[in-house]
């Protein structure tokens, strides 16, 4: 199936402007046009779009992704780089992971100190729920501010 630019962007949750954008960024080499200029989007430029909001979304600069799919043009000499960016970007991704479970563990401590507030009250939380108090010190090491 063929998709308008229009059609291509509404698919992928994008603007036709950043579709425009991606393409004069080098990012879409593989669009075809018809003879009036219009672009034609297939099914395969639809997996090429999923891979790039992929990489973008791990945080990869349209300079490391513009860069990738000149690799994949080349053919298979730059395997191997194509390889070790994958594995870069999969460490970098792990990192964020771990950064992430530490922001949620502090958001879900807070919810349950809020939670212990509104059901009993906001005198005494620590000497009721020792768990509260310890899972504080684990993850502040100071004592709690409202």
């Amino acid at each position: 199936m063929n998709y308008s630019i229009g059609q291509a962007a509404k698919k992928m949750g994008l603007t036709a402007h950043t579709l425009r954008y991606y393409e004069k960024e080098g990012l879409l080499p593989f669009v075809k046009k018809t003879s009036s200029g219009l672009r034609i989007f297939s099914e395969e430029d639809i997996g090429w779009l999923q891979m790039i909001e992929c990489l973008k979304g791990t945080g990869m600069p349209l300079k490391g992704i513009k860069q990738y799919i000149d690799w994949f043009i080349e053919g298979d000499s730059p395997l191997q780089k194509r390889l070790d960016m994958f594995k870069q970007q999969k460490i970098k991704i792990e990192e964020q992971m771990r950064e992430l479970k530490k922001h949620m563990e502090k958001i879900n401590y807070k919810i349950a100190y809020y939670t212990e507030m509104v059901e009993n009250g906001s005198d005494g939380v620590f000497e009721r729920n020792k768990e509260l108090a310890k899972e504080r010190a684990r993850l502040f090491g100071t004592p709690e501010r409202k």
